[in-house]
């Protein structure tokens, strides 16, 4: 019985904290409203520190977008994830979307990689930046252009 009580309680503790964390950064980009450039979601995110260019990450988009709502996005980061050493978030932006933040996941190490796939809205031809937080503090990332064609969100 003592092995259920454990499990119930690991099993709250993590649905609190996978719930509160993502809204804790959320709550900088409410003050803003639905605009947010790619400059403030960045100081946003990284609380002013800024991000340094990393080739751990690989970013999967394409060249040429066809259509604008519905742009497929991967991102895997070369990066172990262990107890001591994880990719603890990554954050996908459009560098000239009305509101840049495409996406936000937060990840321990139990989720054994750093990857994290979807389809992003951009409103034309821009760079897609992922923005990688490590569990040191840290601050990584890299961009791709995207040319839209078609559609988008504009």
């Amino acid at each position: 019985m003592k092995r259920r009580n454990f499990i119930k309680s690991v099993f709250g503790a993590s649905v609190v904290a996978v719930t509160l964390t993502p809204v804790s950064i959320m709550a900088e980009d409410k003050k803003a409203g639905n605009k947010l450039s790619y400059a403030e979601a960045e100081k946003v995110i990284t609380g002013g520190k800024g991000a340094k260019d990393s080739d751990k990450i690989k970013l999967t988009v394409p060249e040429i977008a066809e259509n604008g709502a519905v742009v497929p996005v991967k991102v895997m980061v070369d990066n172990p994830m262990e107890e001591a050493n994880y990719v603890k978030a990554i954050h996908v932006l459009a560098s000239k979307n009305g509101n840049s933040r495409c996406a936000d996941v937060m990840l321990s190490p139990l989720n054994g990689k750093g990857y994290f796939a979807t389809r992003i809205k951009l409103g034309g031809t821009q760079d897609v930046v992922a923005l990688v937080e490590l569990s040191n503090g840290t601050f990584i990332k890299t961009a791709k252009s995207v040319k839209v064609t078609i559609g988008g969100c504009g």
